[in-house]
């Protein structure tokens, strides 16, 4: 079927506030969207219907029986197709007048930088907490605007961080709304998610990408906005640039490890079987990294150390000891298990896969 541009956009253009020119900054615009599950899917189908001219997408992951209830624009047919080859092709069939292209791989910091630089606008649609400071540390870095959305159960959080603002500074990123990397917070697969509110936020960041470009409306800088789907409520919470951040010196120092076990490096894992067999050997000695020390352990434990507590400086080993690093999930064990490996490269520390959780 043929059709031209101007009758494709032709209700947005109708739009004063948009018109032609704003519609052209969005035919000239290029985004990059990081993730392709709930959030990161319809963003980029609004993003592409809306007149992006160039359109990136960043996903390692395949499609899931589990992500069809939420992530609407893949089929039963697509299960165990990479996301962003799928829904590359479904922006290919309905945007004419965008250019998709997408990268099939995990993003990580050796080339987060790289791929920023190349983008107008950033999009985040992951669900790791440690993966949305890697880009955002990297947004910073590269001087390149974020909208920020996540999840957690019935609430939704949305934000427009690093923008740049008419007295030459930045406003507010993700460290100013919080300070510091929670580890303790579940993803959605851990503690699940409603349908309506994953649509929710990703449109609400679509629409502050569409006035970032077009620099119409009021954008979400300096605020964080909290949608809560039981309630229909929503507030927002003022936010203050904290300026004595170096983030040069926090990108350098900065492992951002993928809280998914799955990116794990199986070298330092140890399996809930493997420990079973091994609990009687005398060189044996499990640490406990809980920060709550009376967690009831299912085995005899050497020591207690909090994870916020853990200093690798002042672990001493013995190097005729096995260590296994233990906590809920496997996530800061293997934190801490990266972090003795590195200071003790012979030293043999493993942690618990998945956490006593699975054990």
């Amino acid at each position: 079927m043929d059709f031209n541009k101007e009758e494709y956009f032709q209700r947005q253009t109708t739009l004063s506030e948009i018109g032609v020119k704003g519609q052209e900054l969005l035919q000239k615009a290029k985004v990059l969207v990081l993730g392709c599950g709930g959030l990161g899917s319809p963003i980029a189908i609004y993003l592409a219907t809306s007149g992006i001219g160039k359109l990136h997408l960043v996903d390692f992951d395949s499609v899931s029986v589990s992500n069809l209830h939420r992530q609407v624009f893949f089929k039963v047919e697509d299960i165990q197709q990479p996301k962003v080859e799928v829904l590359a092709n479904e922006i290919k069939k309905r945007a004419p007048f965008t250019e998709v292209t997408f990268t099939n791989e995990a993003i990580n910091k050796n080339s987060i930088l790289s791929l920023i630089s190349k983008f107008d606008v950033v999009v985040d649609g992951t669900d790791n907490l440690q993966i949305k400071y890697l880009i955002n540390d990297a947004c910073v870095l590269t001087k390149k605007p974020l909208v920020y959305g996540s999840l957690y159960k019935f609430d939704g959080y949305v934000a427009t961080f690093n923008v740049l603002n008419g007295e030459g500074d930045y406003t507010c990123n993700l460290r100013d709304a919080f300070p510091t990397i929670a580890t303790d917070i579940p993803n959605c697969e851990e503690a699940g998610t409603l349908n309506p509110i994953v649509g929710i936020i990703a449109l609400l960041q679509v629409n502050e990408v569409i006035k970032i470009i077009t620099k119409i409306g009021q954008l979400l800088t300096n605020q964080l906005l909290i949608y809560n789907a039981l309630e229909n409520s929503q507030f927002k919470i003022k936010l203050k640039k904290n300026k004595s951040l170096i983030f040069e010196d926090i990108f350098k120092d900065s492992n951002y490890i993928d809280a998914h076990c799955t990116t794990q490096d199986s070298a330092l894992l140890i399996t809930a079987s493997e420990l079973k067999n091994k609990l009687n050997s005398e060189n044996l000695e499990i640490i406990s990294v809980f920060n709550n020390k009376d967690v009831f352990l299912p085995f005899d434990v050497y020591q207690k150390i909090p994870y916020k507590a853990f200093d690798a400086a002042e672990f001493i080993p013995d190097f005729e000891k096995h260590y296994v690093i233990v906590c809920e999930k496997g996530i800061t064990s293997y934190d801490v298990t990266l972090k003795l490996k590195e200071r003790y490269p012979s030293l043999n520390v493993f942690s618990l896969f998945e956490g006593i959780k699975k054990y």
